[in-house]
């Protein structure tokens, strides 16, 4: 059997591994020249609790169970995950109200320890939060990671179990005879498909129009953040602080990073179908979260900002999941329409879909399934000195450092492209190099050095993250 996914995204990556585990053909096909690049990498990164989503919805269904498999997922596949515990603040009778009843619901999700707590047991978890606080909503299993690393372990694990992972092909078409998924059609081959999993985030209407007529239109809804430096900001909170929740969603909210810097954001912006590329952000958004952030925690300090970025997630018209088998089409699985909490919910999404798949179809497991992954071991912040010396004396270049801020050597990045970096994004994101506070001023073209030197290329040929975005264009001289 040839199963097929489309888009390696967090959730198709998951897909791919879980599906790993029978003794199935799996191919995952992504149009980027890396995993993770499109909605995933650029989100809140929270795992959430699960008190947010209504009782009778598809996210509610899969968001705890999602947020429980992250502990194991991250031991097995060797990413960090940081149960750092949410707040949602009240600072009104109306606010109060909201949090009792998303306190009622979460109990209904079957949240874990959840609790309605006081102003001052909210001060004493966050000093920072505003003075004026009422009472909060405490979520302890709330809490954080980097979904563009757990992207790239799920996929770096399912390859050593037998994934045959396409990068750089873009799907256009979907051959269907009798009712059912015979091909898939990329810009440049065709693959013999028995199901195809349509996960292709933002465009994973346009995937399934391909092969059906009963799927959800999809439309991006635009976040803008403020990324402020860990050098001067990293103790303002040590929770997600979430405001009390409104119609377009959770808020703006102040939260860590898994790497010490703190998070300003979301917005969130509707936006028409044909603005799935506009990552853009505005000056009243960021105005807009300087003003929110800043009733929650007033000590936010702009000027501690070191990049503003925003992300696009896919929002339908019925504000939740589709995960599900076209009633037209057979062998065509449609994990669409993975808007917040996404990330959360992938574990258990991936897990289902195969547990489905393998039902139906009687698939065998893959008794050579191994579901262990490992990092690259960042060696200043991570070996003791001894260790280190006697590692440089052995290696030098695991004492050649490339990324200053964030202490990341030239063997790191040398790892970096064994394991499949093929862009400076690739190695940005398997590194942490070029996320300090200089954002790659310093590093950036000492990354494309190695790039060109260890892939055999040109700079010309060097790319950030897309087929298109090449920092080099040519010589200004001869």
């Amino acid at each position: 059997m040839n199963i097929i996914i489309i888009g390696a995204g967090v959730v198709g990556s998951l897909i791919a591994r879980e599906l790993c585990r029978y003794n199935v053909s799996v191919t995952l096909i992504e149009k980027n020249i890396d995993v993770g690049q499109e909605v995933t990498k650029a989100n809140s990164a929270i795992i959430h609790a699960g008190y947010d989503d209504e009782p009778s919805s598809i996210r509610a269904k899969f968001c705890v169970k999602g947020n429980a498999m992250y502990t194991n997922l991250s031991q097995e596949l060797d990413f960090e995950v940081k149960r750092i515990g949410s707040l949602v603040a009240a600072f009104n009778e109306e606010e109060i109200n909201t949090i009792t009843e998303l306190y009622n619901r979460g109990i209904n999700n079957n949240v874990p320890n959840l609790k309605l707590i006081s102003a001052e047991q909210a001060l004493e978890i966050e000093p920072n939060l505003n003075p004026s606080v009422k009472a909060a909503l405490y979520a302890p299993t709330a809490g954080i990671t980097e979904p563009w690393t757990v992207a790239i372990a799920a996929v770096e694990n399912a390859v050593t179990n037998g994934l045959n992972l396409i990068l750089e092909e873009k799907v256009t078409g979907i051959e269907i005879q009798n009712k059912k998924v015979k091909k898939v059609i990329t810009d440049k081959n065709s693959y013999t498909a028995d199901i195809v999993i349509n996960a292709a985030g933002l465009y994973a209407d346009d995937i399934a129009a391909m092969a059906c007529s009963d799927y959800r239109t999809l439309h991006p809804r635009r976040g803008e953040y403020i990324l402020l430096s860990k050098v001067t900001s990293s103790d303002l909170v040590k929770t997600i602080v979430f405001p009390a929740p409104g119609k377009m969603g959770k808020g703006v909210l102040v939260l860590p990073t898994v790497d010490g810097g703190i998070l300003l954001g979301p917005t969130s912006q509707d936006l028409d179908g044909e603005y799935k590329e506009d990552k853009s952000t505005t000056q009243a958004g960021i105005d807009f979260i300087i003003e929110k952030t800043k009733q929650l925690i007033p000590k936010v300090d702009i000027r501690n900002a070191i990049k503003t970025f925003a992300g696009l997630r896919p929002e339908s018209p019925q504000k939740d999941f589709w995960i599900e088998e076209s009633q037209e089409t057979q062998g065509f699985i449609n994990a669409s329409a993975m808007r917040s909490p996404g990330l959360t919910a992938a574990p258990a999404v991936a897990m289902y879909i195969a547990q489905q798949i393998s039902q139906k179809y009687s698939l065998k497991p893959n008794l050579l399934f191994n579901p262990q992954r490992k990092r690259i071991v960042n060696y200043i912040n991570e070996l003791g000195d001894e260790e280190y010396d006697t590692l440089i004396k052995q290696d030098p270049l695991a004492g050649r450092i490339i990324c200053s801020c964030n202490k990341v050597s030239e063997r790191e990045i040398i790892q970096a492209i064994k394991r499949g970096a093929r862009s400076i994004d690739g190695v940005k994101f398997r590194t942490r190099a070029m996320f300090g506070d200089c954002q790659g001023s310093f590093c950036t073209f000492k990354i494309m050095q190695i790039l060109s030197r260890e892939l055999g290329i040109n700079y010309e040929d060097i790319r950030y993250n897309k087929p298109d975005s090449r920092p080099v264009v040519g010589n200004t001289r001869d």
